[in-house]
């Protein structure tokens, strides 16, 4: 301790001298200040920059720095003397690659912790602010914590891994960084925990419904979400945004530690580990991956539901985007080419008109064809090249694309559309018919008089009768009191007496309607209206049926699908088009006084019929064609049955304009 003193007190006596004006034998070495003093002095220079290389020897007199740079000049000589330039170069090359490999995994690993801290601020918004607050507005009975929890599943306990142990883990070594450069150790021994994500992303789907379905029907639950998202913390983000980023991070972690083994040297001691993670977080990922694209395709169909003014009931989980793109279509009546847009889905095609417009919807839909029934045929135009058709049950479509590729690459998406549809519907056909044979006994002996097994809501994704998909917003689930089929809310619209539930009105479905109340499909009809017959069941039966211009009083000429049935041979049906399921009106024909002489401000082969104040009147395409309708409707209007043609309607074959559809 005598001796610390006394080295201490020499230490002091010397400082003054340190600190006093430099010497003329003061040089300047790396940008420093470098003392040509002896003893202590040298030491202390040593202890205040790290770098001993630089500095002179702390034992004797001090080099002066022209002595100092000769000797290094002498030294680099020899070196250059004993190895070639090609030699010095690799060497150097090397050198830069091995500090950049170590700088890369020292960023990586960097980037890992800095995104784990913005990563655990987030669970803590979800776990500590949505979840607790949305838990206090149960407890109050707003509304069930069962759903809360059903929310966020156990993002608590993720919340509680990354806070309590992973991130603690990477902050601590990477203040080791210089002594324990290494990551894969870490990675290593927690990633096994990584399986509780596997909870979360699978029941993901269903929280992200329960939120969108709790928001629209409970005020209370809207209002609290609403009031933490306008706060800072949230960053202008929604709730079903953060709930993603649980689902995102499994795949980041996957990605870093790629990123990271290609710049590990191989002999690495973290190499083993590193990878052993990687196999366990990627196993993980992939789960998480599966739920990123769903989110993704919720996301879209949400766009494209804007897209087209918010009118199309197409947001629903299982409806899934194969194609979109322009295309053009080819008009039947003048052979031009208009332009038109095609969003095509796994269970239907949207056939669009572009909207110029800055604002609002961009696209209205003209027709909506299922894939159930659809074809493709590739046809052949001279005037449009690579044209091909797409024929549904709501319409048939001849299309132009852009070119052969172009067309190609739509007839394929749509063909594997078609059969990945039947080869899905199959196996649910397959099951209805097994479920129908199960209740055979239940729709002819006890239909009503026992309670049936309801199928269950998770089972079925679409109504078990019109096959229509369901949608959580606007198509929900309902079960037939009788046979105990999910259906949609058209298919239950009939009520029946059921002796099981003491003869009480029951919402049962078209079909146990039927055979509980006796009703037959005619009585059914007329019990829905006349309006609501197809016009494809009435014209494939009819006396006469083809389209006419129609008018009536001073509304301007208007073509119209016209139909006289064999049903109902007094009757004039009107549809706007050959496939319409609902008339736009009939006209009974007994009593009508019929007028085929038009006037100069009619159309060219055009009649009337008059009855009180009412005057209707049609002009055909052609003189022969309006002799035909007067020979049926003369007949008519004296309450005469005309007697058809015995094999096919008079569909008018020798007009075939007539048979074509109304273009749009």
């Amino acid at each position: 301790m005598e001796c610390e003193e006394d080295k201490a007190a020499a230490l002091s006596a010397e400082t003054p001298i340190q600190t006093s004006e430099p010497s003329p034998d003061t040089s300047l070495v790396n940008g420093e200040r470098e003392e040509t003093t002896t003893g202590p002095a040298s030491p202390t220079a040593n202890h205040c920059d790290g770098n001993a290389d630089d500095r002179t020897p702390g034992v004797g007199p001090a080099l002066p720095l022209g002595e100092g740079r000769a000797d290094a000049e002498t030294k680099v000589q020899e070196r250059e003397n004993r190895e070639s330039p090609q030699e010095l170069d690799q060497l150097d090359q090397h050198h830069e690659m091995k500090e950049t490999d170590e700088q890369k995994l020292h960023k990586i690993a960097n980037e890992l912790l800095l995104t784990e801290r913005a990563y655990v601020s987030r669970l803590d918004l979800l776990d500590q602010v949505f979840y607790c607050k949305l838990l206090e507005e149960a407890n109050r009975g707003s509304f069930p914590a069962e759903m809360v929890n059903k929310i966020f599943s156990n993002i608590s306990s993720i919340n509680a891994f990354h806070s309590k142990f992973l991130l603690p883990e990477l902050e601590k070594r990477m203040q080791e960084w210089e002594t324990t450069p290494r990551i894969g150790d870490i990675l290593q021994k927690l990633a096994p925990f990584l399986k509780m994500y596997g909870e979360y992303v699978k029941g993901f789907d269903h929280a992200m419904e329960l939120v969108k379905n709790m928001t629209e029907r409970i005020p209370q639950f809207k209002s609290v979400v609403e009031d933490i998202q306008k706060q800072r913390i949230c960053g202008n983000l929604t709730l079903q945004h953060h709930m993603l980023e649980p689902v995102q991070r499994i795949p980041r972690y996957e990605m870093l530690l790629k990123d990271y083994l290609r710049k590990l040297p191989p002999d690495s001691p973290d190499w083993n580990d590193a990878k052993k993670s990687l196999e366990i977080i990627s196993t993980a990922a992939s789960h998480s991956n599966s739920a990123i694209r769903k989110m993704e395709n919720l996301k879209k169909l949400l766009e494209i539901y804007e897209m087209l003014g918010e009118e199309e009931d197409i947001v629903n989980p299982s409806n899934e985007l194969i194609k979109e793109g322009q295309i053009l279509k080819l008009a039947a009546r003048n052979t031009s080419a208009q332009e038109r847009y095609l969003f095509l889905f796994n269970n239907m095609l949207l056939y669009c008109v572009p909207r110029f417009s800055l604002v609002g919807s961009k696209f209205t839909v003209r027709t909506r064809v299922g894939i159930d029934g659809m074809k493709i045929v590739e046809t052949h135009n001279e005037e449009y090249p690579h044209t091909f058709q797409v024929s549904g049950k709501e319409r048939t479509l001849e299309l132009q694309a852009s070119s052969e590729q172009d067309k190609e690459e739509w007839i394929k998406a749509l063909q594997e559309t078609i059969d990945a549809f039947h080869q899905r519907h199959e196996t649910f056909r397959n099951a209805i018919a097994k479920d129908n044979d199960i209740h055979l006994e239940v729709s002819t002996a006890e239909l009503g008089k026992r309670a049936p097994r309801w199928i269950r809501d998770n089972e079925v994704t679409m109504c078990m009768k019109c096959k229509e998909p369901f949608n959580a917003l606007t198509r929900r689930r309902h079960h037939c009191r009788a046979c105990g089929h999910v259906v949609c809310w058209k298919c239950s619209d009939y009520k029946a007496q059921l002796e099981y539930d003491g003869g009480k009105l029951s919402k049962v479905c078209k079909d146990c309607y039927q055979i509980i109340s006796g009703f037959t499909d005619s009585e059914e009809k007329k019990r829905k209206g006349i309006l609501e017959i197809e016009s494809a069941e009435v014209s494939g039966n009819s006396v006469v049926c083809s389209f006419l211009q129609y008018m009536e009083k001073s509304k301007p000429w208007q073509k119209a699908w016209c139909v006289i049935p064999k049903q109902d041979p007094l009757v004039l049906y009107m549809y706007g088009a050959p496939q319409d399921v609902r008339a736009q009106a009939t006209i009974p024909l007994l009593g009508y006084v019929v007028d085929d002489m038009p006037r100069s401000a009619d159309l060219p082969h055009s009649f009337k019929l008059t009855q009180s104040k009412s005057v209707h009147s049609f002009a055909a395409d052609s003189e022969e064609l309006k002799q035909k309708w007067l020979k049926i409707i003369l007949l008519a209007v004296t309450g005469e049955t005309p007697d058809g043609p015995s094999k096919q309607p008079d569909a008018l074959d020798e007009h075939p304009e007539s048979k074509r559809q109304s273009e749009c």
